[in-house]
């Protein structure tokens, strides 16, 4: 019987995490903008149809917020949030959940000047 019981909180206790995973919500940084990449040969992409290079050290972030690397996304077209670093690299990208993808969000600057933003609740609104 113990043998059963450990074997049984053994399962419970590795199966914590994905279900953690699913039920947190990632908070995205204000002053990111929502965009579409589509990622070629690293460190060449392309977000919102202009060619772009990712910045040396970009970090790139999954649907679950883990890091993965831009050669494994080649060939893939993804709705995403993104900043760019100083010299106008791609920098942080994450690439987005259907949840996600289905909340409002600026896609230029001119639009997050003009929107409100509720830190709160982490949503836009058009103003």
């Amino acid at each position: 019987m113990p043998r059963c019981l450990s074997m049984a909180l053994a399962t419970v206790a590795l199966a914590m995490p994905v279900l953690a995973s699913a039920q947190i919500a990632r908070a995205l940084p204000l002053n990111s903008l929502r965009g579409e990449v589509t990622f070629g040969q690293p460190p060449e992409v392309t977000l919102n149809g202009t060619a772009m290079r990712l910045a040396p050290g970009a970090r790139i972030r999954d649907t679950n917020n883990m890091l993965v690397l831009s050669g494994t996304l080649a060939g893939q077209k993804l709705k995403v949030n993104y900043t760019l670093d100083p010299y106008g690299l791609l920098f942080n990208v994450w690439v987005l959940r259907s949840d996600e993808i289905a909340r409002l969000w600026p896609t230029t600057a001119e639009e997050a000047a003009k929107w409100t933003f509720n830190p709160l609740t982490s949503t836009w609104t058009k103003s």
